[in-house]
């Protein structure tokens, strides 16, 4: 991945850069492009390392980026739509929460959801809308996987997110957050292991 610049405006632009990608590949664009634009242009991948990922070509991958990239630019996604880093109250609530994962106390997690929370595994296609399911997902997560998960804080497009760790220790996702009004709005799990190691404390 691409060092932040030193200046601090520059910086604070390239991490508006990385969300706005970020959102606009899950939002707007069929799972293939989506993982082409994450990887590419938010991961900074080649494109041979993502056409062994997708099981496709190179040449594949670039279609794919460049369909990507003008869907976003039809939908006339901008940087204004999207806020800086997360201020302390947000990274607050993301503290609670990992306390709850790690504790796999659902009651608590799902206290901390918005009712319209959404869930989102890209590449995998898999998503989830609303506290119920959201509830229900987590519930069967911790029948299926066990208790014991550990949930390291990191920071990553800029905003929070936790890296989490299985029962039997080995590297699961990575877990960005979006947080209004006190609540999560909106998790994106990265099950990738390349976006983990990337992501990861080391």
């Amino acid at each position: 991945m691409q060092p932040f610049p030193s200046d601090p405006a520059d910086s604070a632009q390239q991490r508006a850069g990385l969300r706005l990608a970020l959102v606009a590949a899950l939002q707007l664009l069929p799972a293939r492009q989506r993982a082409a634009l994450v990887l590419r242009e938010v991961l900074q991948l080649s494109a041979a390392e993502v056409a062994a990922m997708l099981d496709t070509s190179v040449a594949s991958v670039n279609s794919s980026l460049q369909r990507a990239r003008a869907t976003v630019r039809a939908a006339g996604v901008t940087l204004e739509t999207l806020r800086e880093p997360a201020d302390p109250r947000e990274r607050a609530v993301v503290e609670r929460y990992v306390a709850a994962f790690e504790a796999a106390d659902v009651p608590a997690l799902t206290a901390l959801l918005a009712d319209d929370v959404a869930l989102e595994m890209p590449p995998v296609a898999s998503w989830l809308a609303g506290r119920a399911h959201y509830r229900e997902f987590l519930e069967r997560v911790f029948t299926m996987r066990g208790t014991g998960w550990r949930a390291v804080p990191v920071e990553a497009n800029g905003g929070p997110a936790f890296a989490a760790y299985a029962p039997d220790g080995r590297g699961h996702s990575v877990q960005l957050f979006e947080v209004r009004g006190g609540l999560v709005t909106r998790c994106v799990t990265f099950v990738d292991p390349v976006v983990f190691g990337r992501f990861a404390p080391r």
